[in-house]
């Protein structure tokens, strides 16, 4: 086939086997070299960690690290930078080396030289080539390739590239069986579900479900999909039910914030997304908003105005505030407390019976709270200033001339930032000298509508009001009313009167 015929206008989505150095950007957004190269550094650094980050447990014995490191070695791990990649147990092995040794900058790759870029026309041609007979082999394209061309790519390259394309190999996918964790807090699943339209305004549910027990372990209704709704669930989930092994989670745009990437590093959380068009292992969170749809969002019924109890239709609201009110009641009362089908046992149970004998891990509140703090980098004038978000800080006059990074409250752009040398060492604090904005823009939507709990952080549980509403359950055998669930105001006659039947009784 001429190679006159492959257009070249097509952009390249292959990801070579190992990562080059970044090239230079257009002229039209010039950016310096050491610059990119630092946060690409930085990107390969955390996927490493991610990888490592069971394998390089202290707690594991050389016979365990091995099994688990010739596992990792045989899997294909999503690349940062666009398709998946395989590491030799080598690798690996060298990895958790350079952790135990030097930290995270001991998995940032070392710089070296420019190395071989497979040409976008190349590999385009070896698309051409593949989709007009699917049966060819990379073997038999590569030798189609270095006879026209008079040399070719490897056959490695060129399946790691198919697969990117999506485009089959010929190669049986592995069997995917139900899969289940031993324990509770060994992973923890996220999604986010879109809900109804409240004052105008779409509703979105972040949900995290424990794999072992399907416990819910962080679950609240926001107007926006994004990283400060999402910073807003997780947090109390973490000081609450402690810090889980794996959070895997989907590639929406709050998910792969590196916000969220900041929070697993900092915490030693092992960051997970699913490949795209593969949702292996996400059927457990599936199901549950299934269950949210069918079992919670059919009762409930959205008004312009607030209604008396028991004037409508099932359970009626008219602000976020009833509906995360409602559905805290619900998942407390009744999810939590209904038999699973697979495990046989409620949610609650099973999460109860798997600390026994082991007790969650916890990290200060402290600690939590620094790892949702956000971080951008900026480099430091020759007055020793920098600019965030258009505010004017001064630094360490030590630092003039360097690249810094800058850890801040989003909310409060006012305070005194802590800064860290570009070797990840604290040096001092970034004051302010000229403010423009005193809330990130992210945070200020949030701080704007009426999502209140996107900036203050409470679990929404009102406990003695759920108590009280079963007692009277019990009592009067009446199915439990949500829509009195969520009502701030109570009848106290009916309260007294259960209590004296009771005294009766």
């Amino acid at each position: 086939m001429p190679l006159a015929l492959i257009p070249e206008q097509r952009p390249e989505t292959f990801v070579a086997a190992d990562p080059p150095p970044a090239t230079p950007a257009p002229s039209s957004a010039p950016v310096k070299g050491p610059v990119k190269r630092s946060e690409r550094a930085e990107q390969i650094a955390l996927f490493r960690y991610q990888l490592i980050r069971e394998a390089a447990d202290d707690q594991l014995g050389a016979k365990a690290r091995g099994v688990m490191v010739r596992a990792l070695a045989t899997q294909y791990h999503p690349w940062p930078f666009g398709g998946t990649k395989r590491f030799s147990r080598e690798s690996i092995d060298r990895w958790i080396k350079a952790w135990k040794k030097d930290g995270f900058d001991g998995l940032k790759p070392t710089q070296r030289a420019q190395g071989p870029i497979t040409e976008p026309r190349v590999l385009l041609l070896a698309e051409t080539l593949k989709r007009e007979k699917p049966h060819r082999t990379a073997a038999q394209i590569k030798r189609i390739i270095a006879t026209t061309l008079g040399d070719a790519p490897s056959e490695t390259t060129l399946l790691r590239h198919f697969r990117s394309l999506d485009i089959s190999t010929g190669v049986p996918g592995a069997a995917t069986g139900r899969f289940e964790t031993e324990e509770s807090n060994e992973i923890w699943v996220g999604d986010a579900l879109h809900g109804p339209r409240i004052e105008g305004r779409k509703t979105y549910l972040f949900a995290f479900l424990d794999d072992h027990s399907r416990m819910v372990v962080a679950s609240r209704w926001a107007f926006a999909e994004d990283t400060v709704r999402l910073a807003a669930v997780l947090r109390p989930a973490l000081q609450t039910h402690g810090i889980p092994r794996q959070v895997y989670v989907d590639n929406g745009s709050a998910f792969a914030d590196k916000a969220l990437q900041r929070v697993t590093a900092k915490l030693g959380i092992r960051l997970v997304h699913s490949a795209p068009y593969r949702p292996q292992g996400r059927g457990k969170i599936e199901r549950f908003f299934n269950t949210v749809t069918q079992q919670f969002l059919g009762e409930i019924t959205v008004t312009n105005q607030p209604s008396l109890p028991g004037t409508g239709q099932g359970s009626e609201i008219s602000t976020l505030q009833e509906l995360n009110a409602l559905f805290t009641s619900w998942v407390q009362v009744l999810y939590h407390r209904t038999i699973h089908s697979t495990t046989g046992q409620t949610p609650l149970e099973r999460w109860d019976a798997s600390w026994v004998k082991r007790t969650p891990v916890r990290k200060s509140p402290d600690q939590v709270s620094e790892a949702f703090l956000w971080s951008e980098k900026r480099k430091v004038t020759k007055t020793a200033t920098i600019s965030l978000l258009g505010n004017t800080y001064q630094v360490d006059p030590v630092l003039a001339g360097t690249r810094v990074e800058l850890i801040y409250d989003p909310f409060d752009l006012a305070a005194p930032i802590a800064v860290h040398s570009h070797l990840g060492v604290p040096a001092g604090t970034a004051t302010l000298l000229q403010i423009r904005r005193h809330v990130h823009p992210k945070a200020k939507n949030a701080a704007a509508d009426r999502d209140a709990g996107a900036q203050n952080v409470s679990t929404g549980i009102d406990y003695l009001r759920l108590l009280e509403d079963q007692h009277k359950h019990t009592m009067s055998g009446a199915p439990i009313s949500f829509e009195k669930l969520a009502t701030p105001s109570r009848n106290t006659d009916t309260a007294k009167a259960h209590h004296r039947q009771e005294n009766t009784l």
